[in-house]
């Protein structure tokens, strides 16, 4: 793994572009607008003392991509790694070697966090409040773009398990690994069935006693060979952009076609998805452990790189446990229907929280944003919030798909509004919407806290298709004047609009079950 070196760089008082995070949305954020805008003066800014948000913060064994890199990984930088699904030590360095191939690295600041970002409209500016290690700071910046993601990394959920201080082993959570954790012979217990669960559970196996994937409910699990054959027979005669081209070509068909059978036809994608099962476990197993009582889709579906998790089942290595937990033991984990789930070691892969907008406060002209009752413009923009874009990915499909469009759009909005001396772009939401979730899932971790979150409309630009092929058209047709209100450079007394407000609460999914999943963790590809 690369070691980043720790460098400190004084922060600018002020910057046409200022770039929040430094994980993969950031880095490419950055390099599409300075690419779109050769002089631009701009700066990073990351909470944490290092870059690669999500893949340095998570440690846990077998930490791996859950989408395919050729899709994860930057359209101007091919992955070129063996692994289609790449362990999360070699996305880091990807993610550090292209911030320093591409400049960029030059331009981040480490250990700022941004509490709060002020609006002057007569200044036509942001001060953007920041947390150091010297002190409180601030940037005052033209425009803002948050490349946070929307994950607490702080804070992970909690359900609130009772007993815990009875157990008599250990407790750890996937977000905060020890990394002087010895499970080597130990009898391990991970609570969860999402990405993390079926992650952290073979990898664990080789060395444990033994593992056990305690859910309530189950997940739709899919097999994925973690090296790309089809990678590996175009490599031997096209270059990197053409093979990653290709790849995603032929990823998005397959992504897309099971998303859309899932939607139209939900039992013929049940279908297709137990048939992959039936390849790797007994019917019995299939019909206890892995038959969710919901729609494939309706949650994010789980990668198996290579079936690992199935080959330690049939080894007797791991194996599913379906059932409540009523309470922690010294000996384990008791279940509402009396059995004991031993443990030495419980790993509570319990899911992550949500933080909108990276927990920020905006304030615009004196008075705060309130995110739950905004409209987003496109996904990337908040009705009433002058000169700031934001990165929200897919949930269907690799997070950069999304994130390297929004990239492209907010670096030609900027060279938009520097080729016509304008100081002001704000969104302004239509009257007569209909409201919707920005992130269309019934995951417990989604479902726990929408309600804050910014919502999307029914009508173009307001909508946020989960559809790549369909936003790759959109995004490049985009009229960037279409509900939109420019002000010009150094204009006085012009107030922000914000147009219609959406509702702070929306209705839940109709189905209950779907939301029986806090004990597991969906987690989309990450930022």
């Amino acid at each position: 793994m690369t070691t980043e070196p720790q460098t400190h760089r004084e922060l600018p008082e002020r910057v046409d572009v200022l770039v929040v995070g430094a994980g993969l949305s950031g880095i490419g954020a950055a390099h599409r607008i300075r690419e779109a805008n050769p002089d631009i003066e701009l700066a990073l800014v990351e909470a944490r003392g290092v870059t690669g948000g999500t893949w340095d913060l998570f440690r846990y064994p077998g930490v791996r991509s859950d989408s395919d890199m050729s899709t994860l990984s930057f359209p101007f930088r091919p992955w070129t790694g063996r692994k289609a699904i790449a362990d999360g030590a070699d996305i880091l360095d990807y993610i550090r070697e292209t911030a320093e191939e591409t400049g960029i690295a030059e331009l981040v600041h480490t250990g700022c966090r941004v509490s709060s970002a002020t609006w002057s409209s007569d200044q036509q500016e942001w001060t953007v409040h920041l947390e150091t290690a010297d002190g409180p700071r601030q940037v005052r910046a033209g425009f803002v773009h948050l490349g946070s993601g929307y994950y607490d990394y702080e804070q992970t959920h909690d359900p609130g398990f009772d007993g815990v201080e009875d157990f008599a082993g250990q407790v750890v959570h996937p977000q905060f690994w020890p990394q002087d954790l010895e499970h080597a012979g130990r009898r391990v217990v991970v609570i969860g069935s999402g990405a993390t669960a079926v992650t952290v559970v073979p990898a664990m196996a080789d060395e444990a006693a033994h593992v056990t994937m305690l859910q309530r409910t189950p997940s739709y699990v899919v097999d994925q060979p973690s090296v790309d054959p089809f990678v590996r027979l175009l490599r031997r005669r096209l270059g990197p952009r053409a093979v990653q081209s290709a790849t995603r070509v032929k990823n998005l068909a397959l992504q897309t076609f099971l998303y859309q059978l899932s939607r139209r036809r939900p039992k013929a994608a049940r279908r297709i998805v137990r048939g992959n099962l039936g390849r790797h476990l007994p019917q019995d197993v299939i019909d206890e452990h892995f038959d969710p009582p919901y729609d494939v889709w309706d949650q994010r579906l789980c990668v198996v790189p290579d079936g690992d998790l199935y080959a330690q089942m049939r080894r007797g290595r791991a194996c599913v446990v379906t059932g409540h937990v009523d309470r922690f033991v010294p000996e384990g984990i008791r279940l509402t229907d009396g059995r004991i789930v031993e443990a030495d070691i419980v790993v509570t892969a319990t899911g992550l929280l949500m933080k909108a907008l990276g927990g920020i406060r905006f304030v615009v002209d004196g008075q705060e944003v309130p995110l739950a009752r905004r409209f987003a413009y496109r996904g990337l923009m908040l009705a009433g919030v002058p000169n700031v874009t934001m990165t929200v990915g897919y949930v269907n499909a690799s997070w950069t798909l999304r994130a390297d469009l929004v990239s492209r759009y907010v670096a030609r909005l900027v060279r938009h509004m520097r080729d016509r001396g304008l100081g002001v772009a704000v969104p302004v939401a239509p009257d007569g919407m209909t409201a919707g979730p920005i992130l269309d899932l019934t995951s417990g971790y989604v479902q726990r806290v929408i309600s804050r979150f910014p919502k999307v409309g029914d009508r173009a630009p307001w909508t946020m298709p989960q559809n790549y092929v369909k936003d790759l058209i959109a995004f490049r047709r985009a009229d960037l004047t279409q509900d939109m209100l420019f002000v010009p450079i150094g204009a006085k007394g012009e107030q922000v609009p914000v147009g219609a407000h959406a509702p702070e609460e929306l209705p839940l999914p109709g189905s209950s079950s779907n939301l029986d999943d806090s004990l597991g963790d969906r987690r989309p590809a990450r930022a």
